[in-house]
């Protein structure tokens, strides 16, 4: 799709004038109509809302205006050999020059660093279309090219206006309701806009100490302190801050550190799985970094692989920190995101890559979560983690080292077999396009990009994943446009009256994804299909129920999963309540989750169209599972178990938990192994459980000795 429209515009720079005046202001704003134009460097006047992917302050513009004679899909770009080695960006405004909306914008979808990206027109509309030199100043060319809009998508939006001040934008429960509040940041203010249970918003502004570091690059939420209301996480491009909300959430507490972190996607997330939140933040140029929760709500910086942290780490480094070389440095680090991948309920990570020249740093990397404490990265596709770790169990045995140049991926379960697949969205063409791998279900993943739709997707660097239309197949949000699934693992992509890259999350309850950005509120006017919405909260677990999978099974649609995440696509914090859509089922036969502490709660017959609580343990405990279905020796035992039982043991999940209800052992017996290897616990009575492939728990006592 994209080199027909190179072509297309190609034919427009030979055969049609090439223009160069510029307006100064929204006012002055030179009329174009299709064709090619030359910017004259960038000096007028600037404008304070931002319609691109980054919400840093737009400088100074270039204005031209755009009337459509008829309904278009317009697309705007510099991507041609004329403007090589340049850095442009545009934005999209519609309305009078005193009341401007954003209607578009793109900033690096091109080869580079060079913009190309589409707005939907409407016959008799003026669009204002500005250039801002953020990046640079000098003398480029662009062009204007009207097609036929595609066919209306069966669900629109309706932006709204909001009041929102700063930047930096979440849409996540920030007073402990449940619902979705809207998010944006100043160096001295938080500012929500908090969701009431009538409808509409409540404006509230904390004022907050000097923040060392702005979230410039994401924002992420989650409480690390347990007192019932979020934190917030800034990743700057020098370093992070940690706002940490107090017992009441009326305030926060400003943390930074002295470490230097050119901060990219960052997540909270349980790594070590005490039961206490801990952090991750992606490294442009060294290895990641995370911090480590004590238990009090204190996190410990940690870089690399470390002893005391993550002892295998994540991200590879020389052995000692102090003695980085070229060879051994690793980043290129852009967009985390956890997920439990092999469904062995432990919670798993993948980086998207972005370092276009460097061999190693761009290719993509799934970490996957041995259960012990330590993490293998199984798209080592140059083998460079297991030639300095060779013990580590790298290798590319998943089939995503790809060296897509992609600043972040969207993942979802796309055809409801229970494995969760993931859309790697490309950011340029120099190393690769989109593609979208479906999981096998054995840890290895097949490319199915050809003929599944999303080749013509946009580039960009914000993609992420929801079922917007509620029928109960995830979508993919990507670059403003609409990856509509079909439920046959294909996508339709639907570029006008979609939402640009934003926080995504339910703005007024009605079970339907919406989208924030800037000032704009992007509502889903919905439809007639049935919903659920899941907040969890964890007990034993982490309070916010991060790493826990949900999975919900309906007549019609069958099952569907997700997993609780903090930190998705690429810069902004969308919800933390989980999302299902059911068409036209009426009922929900079973709701499973399948906490990080390894408990597991089941719900028969639950209701559609509303949104419930789920608290950890609150239907079924470790103790309240116990069936005489298990027959296990020794026991006491002093090394190993046998599991005797009449049922097929292969990819079970096999679970060790203490006294307390702590998970102390815990794989996926892919191996057929009936011994269980308990060696290295202490002595004392334990909870042996054991969840078998079609969803049926059983468990028993035994005792170390």
């Amino acid at each position: 799709m994209k080199k027909i429209l190179l072509f297309t515009t190609l034919c427009i720079f030979i055969n049609s004038e090439i223009y160069s005046q510029s307006g100064n202001s929204c006012s002055d704003a030179i009329e174009i109509t299709a064709g090619t134009y030359t910017v004259n460097g960038i000096n007028g006047n600037t404008f304070e809302s931002n319609c691109t992917e980054y919400d840093a302050d737009n400088g100074e513009l270039e204005w031209y205006s755009y009337t459509a004679i008829q309904d278009y899909l317009v697309t705007v770009s510099t991507d041609y050999a004329v403007n090589n080695n340049l850095d442009t960006r545009f934005h999209v405004y519609q309305g009078e020059c005193e009341n401007l909306q954003c209607a578009g914008g793109d900033d690096d979808s091109g080869d580079g660093y060079l913009s190309h990206g589409s707005f939907y027109a409407y016959a008799g509309n003026t669009y204002f279309i500005a250039w801002d030199d953020r990046w640079g100043d000098e003398n480029f060319e662009f062009t204007i090219e009207e097609n036929d809009p595609p066919p209306p998508p069966p669900f629109e939006f309706t932006q709204i206006n909001v009041n929102s001040v700063g930047s930096e934008r979440g849409m996540v429960d920030m007073n402990g309701d449940g619902l979705d509040d809207m998010v944006s940041i100043q160096s001295t203010n938080i500012n929500l806009l908090i969701q009431t249970q009538e409808g509409g918003f409540d404006e509230v502004n904390i004022s907050t100490s000097n923040a060392d570091y702005m979230p410039s690059w994401s924002m992420a939420a989650g409480d690390f302190d347990r007192n019932g209301f979020n934190d917030l996480l800034y990743g700057g491009g020098s370093g992070v801050t940690f706002m940490k909300a107090n017992h009441d959430g009326s305030g926060y507490t400003e943390i930074s550190g002295n470490e230097y972190v050119f901060s990219q996607r960052s997540n909270f997330v349980d790594i070590n799985n005490d039961g206490h939140l801990d952090a991750f933040v992606c490294h442009d140029i060294q290895p990641t970094v995370y911090y480590i929760n004590d238990g009090e709500g204190n996190l410990q910086f940690f870089q690399g692989p470390n002893d005391e942290g993550i002892s295998s780490g994540i991200g590879g480094v020389a052995q000692n920190l102090a003695d980085w070389n070229t060879a051994a440095q690793e980043g290129g680090n852009y967009g985390s995101v956890w997920i439990d991948f092999d469904n062995d309920r432990d919670i798993d990570m993948f980086i998207a890559k972005c370092r276009g020249g460097n061999i190693q740093w761009k290719n993509n990397e799934l970490w996957r979560n041995n259960g012990d404490g330590t993490f293998s990265n199984i798209a080592d596709v140059t083998g460079w983690y297991n030639s300095y770790y060779p013990d580590g169990g790298h290798d590319n045995s998943s089939n995503l080292g790809d060296p897509v140049q992609t600043w972040s991926s969207a993942w979802g379960d796309f055809d409801n077999d229970g494995y969760i697949d993931v859309y790697v969205g490309a950011s340029a063409t120099g190393d690769g396009e989109h593609k979208l791998m479906q999981n096998n279900g054995d840890g290895t993943f097949t490319d199915r990009t050809a003929g599944s739709g999303v080749e013509g997707a946009p580039f960009g660097i914000e993609n992420d994943s929801g079922d917007f239309n509620n029928d109960g197949y995830i979508d993919v949000l990507s670059n403003g446009s609409m990856l509509l699934n079909n439920g046959d693992f294909t996508f339709t992509i639907y570029d006008g009256n979609m939402p640009g890259p934003g926080a995504i999350g339910d703005a007024n309850n009605d079970g339907f994804l919406d989208v924030f950005n800037g000032n704009n509120l992007y509502q889903n006017d919905g439809n007639d299909n049935n919903w659920l919405t899941i907040r969890t909260t964890g007990t034993t677990s982490n309070v916010n129920g991060i790493g826990a999978r949900v999975e919900i099974t309906s007549p019609g649609i069958g099952t569907q999963i997700r997993d609780v995440r903090s930190g998705t696509g690429f810069r902004y914090m969308s919800s933390l309540n989980t999302y299902f859509g059911l068409g036209e089922d009426t009922n929900i036969t079973t709701l499973t989750i399948y906490w990080p502490s390894g408990t597991v709660d089941v719900i028969n017959n639950v209701d559609v169209n509303q949104s419930i609580n789920i608290v950890e343990g609150q239907t079924l405990s470790i103790e309240a599972s116990e069936i005489n279905q298990l027959s296990v020796f020794p026991n006491p035992a002093s090394d190993f178990i046998t599991i005797k039982s009449d049922y097929n043991l292969k990819d079970s999940i096999i679970s060790v938990f203490d006294i307390n209800g702590r998970r102390v052992v815990n794989y996926k017996n892919t191996a057929n192994n009936n011994m269980v290897d308990v060696s290295s616990l202490s002595n004392g009575e334990y909870i042996l459980r054991v969840i078998s492939s079609d969803g049926k728990i059983y468990s028993t006592k035994v005792l170390k000795r």
